[in-house]
C-alpha cells in the first residue's frame, strides 16, 4: 500500500512540475503512467468489435496529445489525472466512431435476407459509442455522478475503489451508482 501511496505522491509532484513548465517532468509523467494507461485502454478495447482500427497504443498516444494540449488543467493528483485521461479516451473513441459512421453511409453495404443471416457466425456485439455518448450526456443532465462513474469505469478502466477516490465517495456508493447507471443505459440503448 505504501508503494502505491509513494507512486501517487511522486506522480502528483511530477504533474505539478510539468504544469509549471518543466519539460523533463512531462517525459517522466509519460513513463510513469504509460503502462497503466495502456492496460486500461487494452481492457476497454477488448469489448470493442474485432475490426476496430484504433489499437490501445494509438488510443494512449492520442490521449497523451490531448492531455498535453490542455494547458489550463491543474491536476490535483494521480486519480484526477486518470479521470481526465479517461475523459480524453472517451472523446477520442466517440470521435473515431462518428468518423466510421460517416464512412459507412453510402459504402454500398450488401443487404442480407433474413434467411441468410443464420449462415453468418455470430459476432460479439459492440457498443455504439455515439449512442452511448449521447445517452451519457442525457444521464449527466439528471445525475452527473452516475455519468462520471460510467465514464471512469467504462472508458477509464478504473476499479470501484479508484472511481470512489476520484469522486470522493465510498466504493459502496460507486457500486450502487454503477448498477443504476448500467440499468438506465441498457434501457436507453
Amino acid at each position: 500500500m505504501t508503494d502505491h501511496l509513494d507512486d501517487a505522491l511522486d506522480l502528483t509532484l511530477l504533474l505539478a512540475e510539468w504544469r509549471q513548465g518543466d519539460a523533463g517532468a512531462l517525459n517522466e509523467v509519460m513513463e510513469y503512467v504509460y503502462n497503466d494507461l495502456h492496460r486500461r485502454a487494452s481492457v476497454y478495447l477488448r469489448h470493442e468489435r474485432p475490426d476496430h482500427t484504433l489499437g490501445a497504443t494509438g488510443l494512449v498516444h492520442e490521449a497523451f496529445i490531448k492531455l498535453v494540449e490542455k494547458k489550463n488543467i491543474e491536476f490535483n493528483d494521480r486519480d484526477h489525472f486518470f479521470a481526465v485521461a479517461a475523459q480524453a479516451m472517451r472523446r477520442i473513441l466517440v470521435d473515431h466512431a462518428r468518423g466510421k459512421d460517416r464512412k459507412k453511409r453510402g459504402d454500398g453495404n450488401e443487404t442480407l435476407l433474413l434467411d441468410d443471416t443464420r449462415l453468418i457466425a455470430p459476432v460479439k456485439p459492440s457498443v455504439d459509442l455515439v449512442a452511448l455518448d449521447e445517452a451519457l450526456a442525457r444521464l449527466a443532465e439528471f445525475d452527473p455522478r452516475q455519468a462520471q462513474v460510467v465514464e471512469l469505469k467504462y472508458f477509464g478502466g478504473m476499479t470501484l475503489e479508484e472511481t470512489a477516490d476520484v469522486l470522493g465517495v465510498s466504493a459502496v456508493t460507486v457500486k450502487r451508482d454503477w448498477q443504476i447507471a448500467r440499468a438506465w443505459l441498457r434501457q436507453e440503448l
